[in-house]
């Protein structure tokens, strides 16, 4: 009898005639995404803001599980920004309480789907069970090549750069040595490269603080879509959209 996480293997998103409609050559290595509209998602569905992200929160998997399909090597998602804390402590505590169950209850999907957890940002300043539950799911997916989901967490591109920097001087280097090459591996993307596409959802145009340094000449894809109404063929709409773009990158 297949079990649910048998099931969850499964799933195929797009047929062989869609994911041959792609450039294999141009599919992105990783993608970005700020999945933002949770709370406009619940006011329109009249339920609480909780609801709205945990909406958001069960469909994450999905579209992991997509990009890995599409050949996508890293996803990176703004999970809770350092400006975050700014909300109200009810919808942080929810907030908290989501992400260490969300760790807790997929982490059986991510060893089946091949799934690496890596987190970004700031960890130290949140809880200590969520703190634990992200050691612990990454130690036990880290021998996971399939694709890595990486989440940000208490994380904002200006501490972000404020931490490389402050790394970089503690490594002994003088402040006028410092060049962008040298300077990048100090960053917390540094081991997955920097994204060719960032993706945005509830049709806002700004980025929010987000892969500042990482995002110099990546790709945006904005779509009015709120996240929890975002699915995987609205991620495979978003790759077309890529390949048809020409990116010159300064040259």
């Amino acid at each position: 009898m297949s079990t649910v996480v048998d099931f969850l293997e499964e799933i195929t998103y797009f047929t062989p005639q869609q994911l041959a409609s792609l450039s294999a050559d141009l599919i992105p290595h990783h993608v970005a995404f700020i999945p933002d509209g949770n709370r406009r998602w619940a006011r329109q569905h009249q339920e609480k803001t909780l609801r709205g992200h945990q909406e958001g929160a069960d469909i994450l998997m999905d579209v992991v599980r997509a990009c890995k399909q599409i050949g996508i090597k890293t996803a990176t998602f703004y999970a809770f920004s350092t400006e975050n804390w700014r909300r109200t402590p009810e919808e942080v505590e929810g907030l908290m309480w989501i992400l260490e169950h969300y760790l807790a209850d997929n982490l059986a999907t991510m060893l089946q789907n091949n799934v690496a957890l890596h987190v970004i940002g700031d960890v130290t300043k949140v809880p200590v069970s969520l703190q634990n539950a992200i050691a612990h799911t990454h130690a036990l997916t880290s021998h996971c090549d399939g694709v890595n989901l990486v989440l940000a967490i208490n994380y904002g591109a200006r501490d972000e750069i404020c931490r490389a920097v402050q790394k970089y001087m503690q490594s002994g280097q003088s402040a006028e040595t410092i060049t962008p090459e040298l300077l990048h591996p100090h960053f917390d993307t540094a081991p997955f490269g920097d994204p060719e596409l960032l993706i945005r959802t509830s049709g806002e145009q700004r980025i929010s603080n987000f892969l500042l340094w990482q995002l110099s000449y990546t790709e945006i894809y904005v779509t009015d879509l709120l996240w929890p109404d975002f699915n995987p063929h609205h991620l495979l709409e978003a790759i077309a959209s890529y390949q048809r773009r020409n990116r010159r990158e300064g040259k």
